[in-house]
């Protein structure tokens, strides 16, 4: 997204770009952060494609989806899980859905599965930033990071 700054009585005022622009303004570009994951099966030693990601924003105990998306060939989401206005300081959780995934792919899983569904609860603090939570994971253990 393009902003633009304007001088005034009271200082600078941030105007989208879409707004005519005026003398005096000063054209300015403000990062918009976003969120991005990657899945990788460690038992099998490839990208986890195909595997289901659900991304909630949570407000005390309550969750809201913000989206559901499968990763590709690649083991990634096609595009950002979520950015711009949508993506605001805050708790969220990603839920990664490793033993559908796994099962889907034949490997022969416990009733229930030891690994199920990964959740992985963090903060935004700075949702101008890029944050990128990849996953790890195999039938019976996972790990994650914050990622560049």
């Amino acid at each position: 997204m393009i902003m633009r700054c304007k001088s005034g009585k009271a200082g600078p005022t941030i105007v989208p770009s879409t707004a005519a622009r005026r003398p005096g303004e000063i054209h300015l570009e403000v990062p918009m952060g976003y969120l991005t994951t990657h899945v990788l099966d460690t038992a099998h030693g490839c990208p986890a494609a195909g595997m289901r990601i659900d991304l909630f924003r949570l407000d005390g105990e309550a969750r809201s989806l913000v989206t559901s998306v499968e990763t590709n060939a690649d083991g990634r989401c096609d595009g950002p899980l979520a950015e711009g206005e949508a993506f605001g300081a805050g708790t969220y959780e990603i839920v990664f859905h490793a033993g559908a995934y796994f099962e889907g792919r034949g490997v022969d899983l416990p009733d229930p599965p030891f690994i199920d569904l990964v959740p992985v609860r963090f903060g935004i603090a700075s949702p101008g930033d890029h944050y990128h939570v990849p996953l790890l994971v195999s039938p019976y253990g996972y790990a994650t990071y914050r990622g560049s």
